[in-house]
């Protein structure tokens, strides 16, 4: 792949814990879990993935700060840039067997994220961007649904589970998006869901109470791919709060307006 060192390194990285959790995928009724909260899961599996991701960024760049699910931060002697990763988003559906879950890594430089992979490792479809250089997915150049018509158009979000507060809210969002377009899909796994709207495969996609490894990678990797790419209340900052909607360009103001109404 042609790329920056930075994003050769996220690249490198990726592949090796994502071969680590393909093995542990196929074994998946064997993983040891301990549960963390109503609903969120943490495997060794997970664990073992951010071990191999932590030391392949921080080996490469370790002046770099780390953010990510089960590690935590760490501040690094470069305060300019720091690591956003989260090494299993879609850990449900990893302890159901299902395939469809990814490994997202985020270079954020001053505020801004300026490369991201999302990788797929179950299908080995790489997604990644870089600011200023088009995304792709493995060879192919990444563009956004030329669609323009809502009732055409299929979103995605993420439903409230395990007694969530949020669930009358996203339940009156479906109520007001489901009749005018061609449907709404809940797969589980926010970082894909983006990448997935880069990739013309969705139109939109919307969510709340996200977390920073959540959507940094897939925020510059939408950008890349011709998404407009906000935060769900104007005027915030989408890392810090954590809710996002996107779309192509020609639906993003019809599909705003329904989720904010």
């Amino acid at each position: 792949m042609i790329g920056s060192a930075n994003l050769n390194i996220m690249v490198k990285a990726t592949r090796k814990a994502g071969r680590s959790l393909v093995k542990d995928f196929r074994e998946v009724e064997n993983l040891q879990v301990s549960m963390k909260g109503a609903g969120d899961f943490v495997s060794r599996a997970d664990l073992a993935a951010e071990k191999i991701l932590k030391e392949e960024l921080l080996g490469a760049r370790p002046t770099y700060g780390w953010l990510a699910e089960e590690g935590g931060a760490i501040d690094g002697q470069d305060p300019t840039r720091r690591w956003i990763v989260d090494p299993l988003d879609g850990t449900t559906n990893f302890l159901h067997g299902l395939p469809h879950w990814a490994i997202s890594v985020a270079l954020e430089h001053k505020g801004q994220v300026v490369a991201g992979v999302v990788y797929d490792a179950a299908k080995d479809e790489m997604f990644f961007a870089e600011k200023g250089a088009g995304a792709w997915m493995n060879d192919t150049r990444l563009r956004v649904s030329g669609r323009h018509r809502m009732i055409e158009s299929i979103f995605a979000t993420g439903l409230p589970f395990g007694g969530r507060a949020d669930l009358p809210e996203t339940l009156q969002d479906l109520a007001r998006l489901l009749p005018s377009c061609a449907g709404v899909r809940r797969w589980g796994a926010a970082a894909l869901d983006m990448a997935y709207v880069a990739a013309g495969r969705y139109e939109g996609f919307w969510e709340r109470h996200l977390h920073a490894w959540d959507l940094a990678a897939g925020i510059v990797i939408l950008r890349e791919a011709g998404a407009m790419v906000e935060p769900l209340e104007e005027g915030r900052d989408i890392l810090a709060d954590g809710s996002v909607i996107c779309a192509n360009q020609a639906i993003f103001d019809q599909f705003a307006k329904t989720i904010r109404r």
